[in-house]
């Protein structure tokens, strides 16, 4: 019963982030690097969660990845759009990320223990399988300047490492 609990939660945030996926197909490259950065802001705010909450050393190593990783690129991202003199663009997909997370962020804080870490890491893998599917297969295609595609093709890489850690910590939890 517990894990048809845990998948149906998964599944939720899954389809929350993938049903907005259509509407960021058309997004401009400032609109695609607001959706990044919130994505990432995201996934910092679910490791915090984490940080306060868990008492699996493994999952709190992860939650602390995740802050330095995502934290890093966001840093790498503000460089960015400020060499180019830009701002990024608020958007309906940035705004849907935001409406998700604030759901996903409830049913995280109401469960402990080993519940709260397999909720947790189940939650990290659907999240990353999801973000990098958007990065790899649209953002990344789409964006027009060569320096946001070369910055978003690198953080991909990172991202992709996460989904594998964020897998393994789900089987490890099992």
């Amino acid at each position: 019963m517990y894990k048809l609990k845990i998948a149906l939660l998964t599944t939720v945030a899954l389809v929350s982030v993938a049903s907005t996926a259509h509407a960021q197909a058309g997004l401009s490259d400032l609109e695609i690097a607001h959706a990044a950065y919130t994505a990432d802001v995201v996934d910092i705010d679910y490791a915090k969660i984490a940080l306060a909450k868990t008492k699996n050393q493994d999952v709190r190593n992860f939650a602390e990845l995740m802050i330095r990783d995502h934290t890093a690129v966001n840093n790498g991202a503000a460089a960015l759009l400020a060499k180019l003199k830009v701002q990024p663009k608020d958007n309906a997909f940035s705004q849907a990320l935001i409406a998700g997370a604030s759901a996903k962020k409830a049913e995280l804080n109401a469960l402990d223990g080993a519940a709260f870490d397999r909720a947790y890491a189940a939650n990290e893998l659907a999240y990353h399988q999801t973000v990098n599917k958007i990065v790899g297969e649209t953002w990344i295609p789409t964006v027009q300047n060569s320096d946001l595609k070369t910055f978003l093709g690198q953080a991909l890489v990172t991202f992709r490492v996460h989904e594998e850690h964020a897998n393994h910590m789900v089987n490890m939890l099992k």
